[in-house]
């Protein structure tokens, strides 16, 4: 047997650097017991897999002299005042030493350079302690060894009340740099606001008892007034009502809700009173699901945050060793003045520092993947993001994906609709079948009286009779009633048949009166949102088992697409891995699921639960096709941030490169450029939480 592998979640206090994520991750998997070690930045959060024989408190001393604290994530936080901030706090003492030097500038000139010196080797002292525990760690050089190195050469060469300015200024941006993490984390403390506690739970003996939403189980009725959240995931059985159900799906308008329609947990009651059946523990809503997703779907990195990280990875000592040469090759071999170089090489370790650049991917995946929780679309990771916004293909199932996966009456031949539906949806009242229930949502349509019926019989999947109203009244397969008369087919609308639509036939005592024909509803925003889908550049196709004319009536009905029908699961798998790639499916999570799992990009419409999420990269709280589009849209505009943060971050530092190579910038504007592109790069990636489809 194997050694017992326990997983453990820890929230990291003081994250703000994508590239300090790294350096705790590399120092955790040093640990002996460590199996896995992945840091999601987005969310703050550490995933660790430990071996029985390691203590969780090992993951704390490894991490904390590095400058971060960690505690168990169902610790609650110390709520400390803004200003009990360690970075508060240390820009604080940098702004204190900066104003007593200026003050002494012009009451003791000759005391001046002492305090200058003195502020900046204080100011960055807890900066070097932080280096020295990463360098000790494994980690290499990191921001705060490249500007110790470089406050440290400054006072030195006797350049001190421009290293105390480069300390402040770079406190200022780490400041900023903490608020702007902060308020992409925001967003999952948003969610979490949104959970209900409590839930009115109905009793056996009718009563109504208030209980922690964490004691619902999976069967229980729950009562719920007007105004009040929804307190789990849910089926209406009694009541009706509109609930706005905008913070998990994005629909801006109140959704009608009646017997038999799903509600999800955290969703308002605007008006009615509704009694539910729950349908998944508090653990398991699709609200819980989407705060977990988007917490750790940050730590399984995109294809360019891995290609980022490894260039960092040699970047950083690049840098160092490029700073060297500028501060020795110029004065030893051209009999350059020491300490115009030596100043320029300090002035080229702040320019190189990496963070705007290991910054530029993470922040904008984070971003985007927390938008399209607030979407109701669940995504695995930033890797999949990635995937949909470089799609060329999209393969889409028919059945419960275009169309709405249950029958629909769609035509009443050769009698009155009022006077047969009445008799029909009498015999099936009782009836569980589709058919029956598509009579009967079409009597309630209709506002018609359904009678009482007598003497019930049946064939299930071929027939029902009894009598109704003194009449006798029978509905079968067309196979059942031996076919349809002569007389009934005559004038049929042609194609009524073939078109893929079911019929069932109506006798009244011993002679056919009717055809009902049923149909499998187009779900009614398909059409639009496939002509956004289309609007990318994304090449679209039907890939079906049904039968050939449905496929073909269905893919007429949105726009001529393409479409292939009457295939077996095998011929699905094919026929996708020969669409151009990247190449996604869009299917139910389940016959599907080897075509979502072939894909490049997998999206399941199985109602956003992780089970769907099993064989698909992404999927849809709610069924809606229109969701995928503005996603696939949100996923686009994800990679154009991602481009233009590399652009700000490489180009700002090329620019400044050569500028300080020729003596044009200084330590205070190197610090300013290095702190600059990582905010520009912070405030672009921040630009996608507010997002909007055009």
């Amino acid at each position: 047997m194997g050694t017992p592998v326990r997983e453990l979640t820890f929230d990291v206090e003081g994250l703000d650097c994508a590239d300090c994520a790294v350096k705790i991750e590399h120092a955790v998997r040093k640990l002996p017991g460590a199996v896995e070690v992945v840091v999601a930045y987005g969310s703050g959060k550490l995933f660790v897999k430990l071996g029985a024989g390691t203590a969780p408190e090992a993951v704390a001393q490894a991490v904390e002299p590095l400058g971060y604290r960690v505690r168990p994530e169902d610790e609650p936080p110390g709520e400390a005042p803004w200003w009990r901030n360690p970075k508060v706090k240390m820009l604080g003492v940098s702004a204190g030493f900066l104003v007593l030097a200026l003050a002494s500038q012009l009451v003791w000139p000759a005391a001046a350079r002492w305090v200058w010196s003195a502020g900046a080797l204080v100011s960055v002292a807890p900066l070097a302690r932080k280096a020295w525990g990463v360098f000790v760690s494994g980690g290499g050089l990191d921001i705060n060894a490249l500007v110790t190195i470089a406050v440290a050469g400054a006072v030195f060469i006797g350049a001190a009340p421009e290293a105390l300015v480069v300390v402040f200024l770079f406190l200022i941006g780490e400041v900023l740099e903490g608020h702007a993490a902060a308020r992409a984390r925001g967003t999952l403390r948003e969610l979490a606001k949104l959970a209900p506690t409590k839930a009115r739970r109905l009793e056996a003996d009718g009563s109504v008892r208030e209980v922690p939403v964490e004691l619902l189980a999976v069967g229980e009725r729950v009562q719920v007034p007007a105004g009040e959240r929804i307190p789990a995931d849910a089926v209406v059985e009694e009541g009706a009502g509109a609930v706005d159900e905008s913070m998990l799906t994005g629909e801006s308008a109140p959704v009608p809700k009646r017997a038999g329609d799903p509600i999800y947990a955290g969703t308002v009651l605007l008006e009615g009173q509704l009694v539910a059946r729950v349908t998944a523990p508090a653990e398991d809503s699709a609200l819980a699901q989407i705060q977990k997703l988007v917490e750790r779907a940050g730590a399984m990195k995109s294809p360019t945050t891995r290609v980022i990280d490894r260039f960092a990875r040699y970047y950083t000592p690049l840098v160092v060793v490029a700073a060297m040469l500028a501060a020795t090759v110029p004065p030893l071999l051209f009999a350059q003045p020491w300490e115009v170089w030596i100043y320029r090489g300090l002035a080229l370790l702040l320019i190189g520092c990496p963070c705007a650049l290991v910054l530029s991917a993470p922040a904008a995946v984070t971003s985007a993947l927390a938008r399209a929780g607030r979407m109701g679309v669940l995504v695995k990771g930033g890797d999949v993001l990635e995937t949909a916004g470089r799609l060329r293909a999209l393969a889409f199932d028919k059945t419960g994906t275009l169309t709405e996966g249950r029958p629909r009456l769609v035509r009443v031949w050769g009698a009155d609709e009022r006077e047969v539906l009445p008799l029909v949806a009498a015999l099936e009242r009782s009836s569980a079948h589709p058919i029956a229930e598509a009579v009967l949502a079409r009597a309630r349509e209709l506002g018609l009286e359904v009678p009482e019926a007598e003497d019930l019989d049946a064939l299930p999947g071929a027939w029902v009779k009894g009598r109704v109203a003194g009449r006798e009244v029978w509905v079968g397969s067309p196979a059942a009633a031996g076919g349809l008369p002569r007389a009934m087919t005559r004038g049929l609308p042609e194609g009524a048949r073939e078109n893929g639509a079911t019929a069932s036939v109506v006798q009244l005592d011993g002679r056919t009166a009717a055809v009902l024909f049923f149909e499998d509803a187009l779900r009614p925003e398909a059409a639009a949102a496939l002509e956004r889908v289309r609007a990318l550049g994304i090449e679209t196709v039907v890939l079906s088992g049904d039968r050939e004319p449905a496929v073909r009536r269905l893919a007429e009905r949105l726009g001529g697409l393409a479409y292939r029908a009457e295939l077996r699961p095998e011929d699905k798998l094919r026929l996708v891995q020969e669409l151009p790639h990247p190449v996604g499916m869009v299917g139910d999570g389940v016959n599907d699921a080897p075509s979502l799992a072939a894909a490049d990009l997998g999206v399941a419409m199985g109602g956003g639960t992780q089970v769907a999420l099993e064989a698909a990269g992404v999927a849809l709280v709610e069924p809606n096709l229109t969701r995928l589009a503005h996603f696939l849209e949100l996923a686009r505009a994800t990679l154009g941030n991602i481009y233009a943060n590399v652009a700000v971050a490489l180009g700002l530092k090329a620019v400044f490169l050569v500028t300080t190579l020729l003596g044009y910038t200084g330590l205070w504007l190197a610090v300013m450029a290095d702190t600059g592109a990582t905010l520009l790069v912070t405030a672009n990636a921040l630009r996608l939480l507010a997002w909007r489809p055009r």
